[in-house]
């Protein structure tokens, strides 16, 4: 976007009625006569505006650190100040803004999500839940009501790109993390720098184990589940577990017409063995549990000479985590026995290990319960993907809500979540926030 676009949504933002400062309001009451709305409107519109921040011919491609998420960036700021929330960019360059409560004493309720995009994404992952958590707490000051605990506002930085500015806030980040290169072609450390962070000072961004009350994250399904149940909430368990394996077989390469059948090494045929029986594995247990194959290198890689070698990855999920070690299990006795039967063998590397991260049960009751009072339907369901609260997880309760994606779609141009099903969310965010403020 050039800088002539970047002021127009500028000039719009400013068209916006700023609310008063967030002193002086009264406290909920202990029972509500009917639950609260946000304005849907105001949030909706937020959202038809930020579609042009980062918009290409191939999809919404505001990657962390690129010129796109800044221009996302500064848009966000403007939501916040124009909302009335006093904003600060902390060390690790995550956006944050907290409201007071009226017991001082109470550690605040953290509620956000991110803005930065894949390549070629949507407009939805991230700004939904980080401009839904906007209008929740500018909602909560127009309607004067005041929580007991402090409500804190985040935008994460950098969550495509490996959930960075949670991982900071939880004390997970390693020095060799920050000198990983972002899509935008920067490190981590320099897109700290860039977005106005200080990686000198990232400990003063950790929250310890007790910090926070407890986190809600307002999101996206990116899958079909919500809409194949005809559902309007994702009532959301867990974040499962994650488990990335590099397995390379090897076999022996040789001519494709003078090598009799019965005589070859073919690492090619092992691989295609072996995804198919980890496939059949997957789908022979009952369960949400998945795999997937879904990358191979091939050598030689040429048409009339046998494969000597292949590469290939497994991505392996699921809630359970001792279903996690079961499946891994299963598939490295499935390597041994398909390379007997093929005469290669199969060496196992695990690259990404991360375990499931539950929701709080009470986290979980108050988006229940508030999706009921506003007549919303609802299940509880998995999150297949990852998200930045499974960080939060480690040091403080969380839960997730979900709104439906139109054909299971995300990480995609035709990624699209409804109008109505975005206020559904934030409404039920804005309930479960004052709901969990009474039972904490």
């Amino acid at each position: 976007m050039d800088r002539r676009q970047f002021v127009q949504h500028a000039a719009a933002l400013a068209a916006i009625p700023a609310v008063g400062r967030f002193a002086g309001l009264a406290s909920p009451a202990s029972s509500q006569a009917k639950p609260l709305t946000v304005n849907g409107a105001r949030l909706n519109g937020w959202l038809a505006q930020f579609d042009q921040i980062g918009r290409t011919a191939g999809g919404i491609n505001r990657v962390a650190y690129s010129e796109a998420d800044l221009a996302g960036r500064a848009f966000t700021k403007q939501l916040f100040a124009q909302s009335g929330l006093q904003l600060r960019v902390d060390t690790a360059g995550n956006l944050l803004a907290r409201v007071p409560g009226t017991d001082a004493a109470r550690r605040p309720i953290l509620i956000g999500s991110h803005v930065d995009s894949v390549t070629d994404g949507g407009n939805y992952d991230g700004p939904v839940g980080s401009f839904g958590a906007i209008e929740v707490a500018r909602s909560l000051a127009e309607q004067k009501v005041r929580l007991r605990h402090p409500l804190e506002v985040v935008v994460w930085q950098n969550e495509e790109g490996g959930t960075i500015g949670s991982k900071i806030a939880v004390g997970l980040m390693t020095p060799a993390d920050l000198d990983k290169v972002a899509r935008s072609g920067k490190t981590v450390r320099e897109g700290i720098g860039l977005i106005g962070g200080d990686v000198s000072r990232l400990n003063e961004s950790v929250r310890k184990k007790g910090d926070i009350a407890g986190y809600i994250e307002l999101h996206i399904e990116q899958g079909g589940l919500l809409e194949k149940a005809n559902r309007q909430i994702g009532v959301v368990e867990g974040i499962v577990g994650l488990r990335w394996f590099e397995i390379t077989i090897t076999g022996f390469a040789n001519h494709a017409g003078a090598t009799p059948m019965d005589q070859r090494q073919d690492a090619m045929l092992a691989a295609a063995k072996f995804t198919v029986a980890v496939n059949e594995a997957i789908r022979g247990e009952a369960g949400r549990q998945v795999a997937t194959v879904g990358r191979l290198n091939v050598s030689p890689n040429t048409t009339n000479v046998i494969p000597g070698q292949v590469v290939l990855t497994v991505d392996l999920r699921d809630l359970d985590q001792q279903k996690i070690d079961r499946f891994t299990a299963t598939f490295e006795k499935l390597g041994r026995d398909i390379g007997e039967a093929t005469r290669t063998t199969f060496a196992f590397n695990q690259l990404v290990n991360s375990t499931p991260a539950l929701s709080d049960a009470r986290i979980m009751d108050v988006v229940a319960s508030s999706a009921t009072a506003l007549g919303l339907s609802h299940q509880r369901m998995p999150s297949g993907a990852g998200h930045d609260a499974q960080e939060v997880a480690h040091i403080a309760p969380m839960g997730m809500i979900f709104v439906p994606s139109v054909g299971g779609i995300s990480h995609s141009p035709k990624e699209f979540s409804r109008a109505d099903d975005i206020t559904n969310g934030a409404n039920v965010l804005m309930n479960a926030v004052v709901g969990l403020d009474r039972v904490l």
